[in-house]
């Protein structure tokens, strides 16, 4: 009894505790067009330093899939100043770390170091900004490596395949629907003309934004910014990011994708959904606090509570939004049937369970949980100076400003239930949905004993 009221005592401490306060980020634009954001942390000697591209998977030109993610690849390799490999080789001398990451709407590049590094970390970055240098052999070579890449991560994945075959038949139009590792039959051709127009286009100080966050002097950063940044010229005629859309969808797209490798089938199925737009994140957030009371949590979401326990159709059931996008995201529910249960019958239980939903309403003890776990989930997120950094990187390039990233919270814990069953019913049409089974070939034993 007395460690059971201890325990209430430490929960009622910690949220009783002031939250810590937001950071206030501090912003400056270069004379060439370079954006800067610097989010003071001073609990620890640690910086971290990204820079991001306001260029993704989604921008590429028509033919040359996978160039983006090519790209981050070859800026591993050598500069003017630097010999391949060398880059990373002294980040890590220095006992830091880096990598980098492709989205479809943007290309990041970071380091987590000691924060007196940080000029050195500039000093780096800034010239592998404009001053790459590449031979035919690092192209053929490097790209041998994301062919092997994609067979390893998607190839050999029954999964991963079904996602992108799902993601394809969901984006009638938009190159939202061509994976971001590109098209195996394009990647092959991809060459040093390719990688050097798209890098000498778009690698520029005014497509960049420069995110430093952690134990770092606001001034001091815009010094080293100026030094290292602000003699790099920009690109003129930055072309606009303009993109393909979505037509009107008339029709519900069904895909079946069968794989003698698969462990487990399942139904997935994804409807067209708006992204937090900037100044209008409102139904944005309405679709973040559905997914999250229909399959955020395995115990007490609405789709646990149906398939998983009540008629035991399901093993695991979930839902999911992610409304940091350039252009309109997609809204999943996934439910993975019990031995024994159909995947025909998995999905009419799931489609029961979502009418239901819709009959019922929000459970008000549910909604005010969720906003509980989204403030919670906040301030954690905040102790990590990179996932901080990382946060307003992602806003930021999938046009939203500040203002929208310090706005968001507010309008999460604003959403009532009316909010979240409007939202529902708009996205609940098929018409929008593109549902997908993943399952073995019947004659699996066949298949198996042939290969």
């Amino acid at each position: 009894m007395r460690r059971r009221l201890g325990l209430l005592a430490a929960l009622f401490v910690t949220f009783a505790l002031p939250a810590r306060a937001e950071v206030e980020p501090t912003t400056f634009t270069l004379e060439n067009g370079m954006e800067v954001v610097v989010l003071e942390d001073h609990r620890a000697p640690v910086v971290v330093h990204m820079v991001w591209y306001r260029i993704g998977a989604a921008d590429e030109p028509p033919g040359t899939s996978g160039i983006a993610h090519f790209l981050e690849h070859l800026l591993f390799k050598g500069t003017d100043d630097l010999a391949a490999g060398e880059f990373s080789e002294i980040v890590s001398a220095n006992g830091g770390s880096d990598n980098a990451f492709t989205s479809w709407d943007y290309t990041g590049y970071f380091q987590r170091v000691a924060a007196d590094r940080l000029d050195l970390m500039m000093t780096m970055e800034a010239d592998r900004m404009r001053d790459l240098q590449i031979s035919e052999t690092d192209v053929l070579t490097e790209r041998d490596v994301i062919l092997e890449e994609r067979s390893q991560r998607t190839d050999s994945d029954p999964g991963a395949l079904f996602s992108e075959q799902r993601r394809a038949a969901q984006y009638l139009n938009h190159p939202y629907g061509i994976p971001v590792i590109g098209w195996r039959h394009e990647m092959e051709q991809l060459s040093m003309e390719d990688a050097l127009s798209f890098y000498q286009t778009f690698y520029a100080p005014n497509n960049a934004i420069l995110i430093v966050a952690g134990d770092v002097d606001p001034a001091e950063v815009r010094t080293l910014a100026e030094k290292h940044y602000g003699p790099l010229e920009p690109t003129l005629d930055l072309p606009e990011r303009s993109r393909p859309q979505e037509p009107p969808q008339l029709s519900e797209r069904r895909l079946v994708l069968e794989d003698a490798r698969i462990g487990q089938p399942y139904v997935m199925r994804s409807y067209l959904a708006p992204e937090r737009d900037s100044g209008a994140q409102e139904e944005a957030a309405a679709l973040d606090i559905l997914a999250a009371l229909l399959g955020g949590s395995p115990t007490t979401s609405v789709l646990a509570k149906k398939l998983q326990f009540e008629t035991q159709d399901a093993i695991f059931t979930s839902a999911y939004y992610n409304g940091l996008s350039l252009d309109d995201t997609t809204f999943g529910l996934i439910t993975v049937p019990r031995e024994g249960v159909s995947l025909e019958d998995a999905e009419a239980a799931l489609d029961q369970a979502i009418a239901e939903f819709m009959e019922e309403g929000v459970d008000p003890d549910q909604l005010e949980r969720i906003k509980m776990q989204a403030r919670a989930s906040r301030i954690y997120a905040d102790d990590d100076v990179a996932a901080m950094a990382r946060r307003y990187g992602q806003a930021l390039t999938s046009g939203l400003t500040l203002e929208d990233i310090a706005a968001w919270p507010d309008l999460v814990q604003a959403v009532t239930a009316e909010d979240v069953m409007v939202a529902a019913e708009r996205i609940f049409n098929r018409d929008n949905a593109v549902t997908g089974w993943l399952k073995k070939p019947e004659n699996v034993a066949d298949v198996e004993a042939s290969q």
